[in-house]
């Protein structure tokens, strides 16, 4: 009964800046924390980044210094502010909880397409 609707992926060059949205819907919000994970074509999903319910915030090593992850619980929204994109970054972009994705089934997802 969970929705998971994530936005704001496109095609940008390498250096360029996204911001990527997740709405959540049919369940509570602010209790829990949550994450964004990525998926490349022949690659298994991997974790992006996490904001816990208190604000605090977790990422891979490698997306530090470069992506941000934020969250307005008073729109049940997620985000993940990316910079410096690289055309390894390519992937298509998931929301879930985090930093264990539990909620099913899982959003469309977005696409991030970094290419010269």
């Amino acid at each position: 009964q969970v929705q998971l609707v994530e936005s704001g992926g496109g095609l940008v060059h390498p250096g360029g800046s996204l911001r990527l949205t997740c709405v959540v819907s049919g369940s509570i919000f602010s209790t829990y924390g949550m994450g964004w994970y990525r998926q490349a074509p022949g690659k298994q999903r991997e974790l992006v980044a996490v904001i816990t319910r208190g604000g605090s915030t977790n990422y891979a090593d490698f997306v530090k210094e470069r992506f941000s992850i934020s969250r307005d619980n008073a729109k049940n929204t997620v985000y993940l502010q990316m910079n410096s994109l690289k055309p390894e970054d390519t992937a298509v972009y998931y929301c879930n909880r985090g930093p264990n994705p539990v909620f099913r089934p899982w959003g469309r997802g977005t696409q991030v397409t970094v290419s010269s």
